[in-house]
């Protein structure tokens, strides 16, 4: 493999994760808003009531997103078929 058919490889490698990542934290923020939408627990008439209620929904969405952006980049990881691709 030359070097500029690594490099090639490379971003599109990089371009794959940040697109799973992406895809990932919006399911997470998705599911964030559902629950806040859909009250499980008293937590949407919690925020509703609260004197400043983006804190809280910032404190359930980051999370969510960030743990849904993970969870959705390190399955795209162990996915990849490099095994397949580069076999002599």
């Amino acid at each position: 493999m030359t070097p500029e058919e690594a490099r090639r490889d490379h971003w599109r490698m990089l371009r794959f994760m940040m697109l799973n990542a992406l895809i990932g934290s919006a399911i997470g923020a998705a599911t964030a808003a559902a629950v806040i939408l859909f009250d499980l627990g008293g937590i949407g008439t919690r925020i509703a009531m609260a004197a400043n209620p983006v804190v809280p929904v910032l404190l359930l969405v980051v999370p969510f997103a960030a743990l849904f952006g993970g969870a959705a980049t390190a399955s795209a990881i162990l996915l990849m078929p490099y095994e397949k691709k580069y076999k002599d």
